[in-house]
């Protein structure tokens, strides 16, 4: 069966695909894999634009960004901004090598996890290693080829064959169970006691609320865990973990950021990088949209499907034609940015006319735009921040000895979003 798709590598029409046309593109086109794993698409990230999309959106965002929750998501994240410090220092004082990717995934999951599910799912008496396993599984279906969906009429058969279908069953039964765990751990004896209404409890809430205008069911529920449990923490753990291998390969513009961070704290007397104190970096943050130009947490962003006929590049697109948006290739466009390989933060710095009349013109789309822009961006950069300038603040981080800046290479892991593949080892000397 014939499928169109178009593949966009440039600014201008990927601002034509998203705003333009935002209405007509924003659809998402079905796959085996993302099928399975978001219960048929009842997810948000997946599911086709529909009200119900809308309204779980509306719930989420407003759930995430009141001040309440913000007040409870600023003090987990200081929390485990702690534990991640201690365990650093720990490393640094056996001088041992640090093993970044375990350390930041484990950061990222136990916010992720707290946030939405109220405790860390991923310490060793819960779940342990096989919490960062199933995160690495569900990823991967994201992406994964299946015969079925090129060659409906022999593509079950051949997933079948090669043993597609039967893994996609496993992953899933794991994801269910450890999704049922999550469940039975806010109903009724079990409950946890807390104050807090977490997102679990709202969708467990809405399921029993006769005027919610949609019907939820506990597989409504998993699915959106499925967004929670998977972009709550690999956004932030891949986008720290390049920020700091980039920094390593650019030495000075390490220095840079490490004496404003240095600089912020000694004027205030102390000892660590505070959240009211990252609007003061103006450096550092440069560094972050650097490091978000370079390396977007999902380069082809997650694919969108055309709904109505439009115009796109001057030609006729229709309907069910798949768009994928190289956020990767955008980031790098030379008619956009100058020097567009180089890692240069101060191209951030100041007032430069150039860096902010291309992000209007979408050169910089690390988290999408439009209808399917991720609704809680705002609340990953919060956490990847404060993370990252306490790690920088408080230790020189440099590669091991006889390994050079040539030999750590950037490939990544199979996914949406763009995990660094070879762990990276560092050695951590405390400030």
């Amino acid at each position: 069966m014939k499928q169109s798709m178009i593949v966009i590598q440039s600014a201008k029409l990927a601002k034509e695909a998203m705003q333009t046309n935002d209405k007509n593109t924003c659809d998402r086109p079905v796959t085996t894999g993302r099928k399975k794993v978001s219960y048929n698409l009842l997810d948000v990230a997946f599911g086709p634009y529909n009200e119900y999309v809308r309204e779980m959106k509306k719930i989420l965002s407003a759930h995430f960004s009141s001040s309440k929750n913000m007040q409870l998501f600023a003090n987990i994240r200081r929390e485990e901004v702690t534990r991640l410090m201690q365990k650093v220092s720990s490393l640094s004082s056996a001088s041992k090598l640090i093993n970044l990717n375990e350390l930041i995934i484990n950061y990222a999951s136990a916010n992720a996890s707290r946030f939405s599910f109220g405790k860390r799912y991923n310490d060793e008496e819960v779940l342990g290693n096989k919490y960062h396993r199933l995160l690495h599984d569900a990823e991967t279906m994201f992406t994964a080829f299946f015969y079925n969906d090129y060659f409906p009429i022999v593509g079950n058969l051949l997933d079948k064959l090669t043993g597609k279908s039967s893994r996609l069953e496993k992953i899933f039964k794991e994801l269910d169970a450890f999704y049922e765990q999550i469940i039975n751990d806010h109903l009724g004896d079990n409950k946890l006691n807390s104050e807090h209404e977490y997102v679990v409890d709202l969708l467990l809430r809405l399921k029993n609320d006769t005027s919610f205008p949609f019907k939820l069911t506990m597989e409504h529920i998993k699915a959106i865990f499925l967004n929670l449990f998977a972009a709550g923490a690999n956004s932030s753990t891949a986008t720290i973990i390049w920020v700091i291998l980039e920094l390593v390969k650019n030495p000075i513009s390490m220095k840079k950021v490490q004496e404003e961070l240095r600089n912020e704290a000694q004027k205030k007397g102390t000892t660590c990088i505070e959240e009211i104190d990252l609007p003061n970096l103006e450096y550092f943050r440069a560094v972050v949209k650097e490091t978000l130009r370079l390396h977007p947490p999902a380069p082809l962003l997650i694919p969108r499907e055309v709904v109505h006929k439009c115009v796109i590049g001057g030609y006729n697109i229709l309907p069910k034609t798949k768009i994928f948006i190289n956020a990767w290739a955008i980031g790098r466009d030379p008619e956009c940015w100058e020097d567009p390989e180089k890692f240069i933060p101060e191209r951030f710095v100041g007032s430069s006319g150039d860096v902010f009349k291309a992000l209007e013109c979408f050169a910089m789309i690390p988290f999408g735009r439009g209808r399917r822009m991720c609704p809680a961006y705002s609340l990953g950069v919060a956490n990847l921040e404060l993370a990252l300038a306490n790690l920088l603040y408080s230790f020189n981080w440099e590669l091991p000895t006889g390994v050079n800046k040539q030999d750590v290479d950037n490939k990544t892991n199979p996914g949406i979003t763009m995990l660094k593949k070879n762990t990276l080892y560092l050695v951590a000397n405390k400030f």
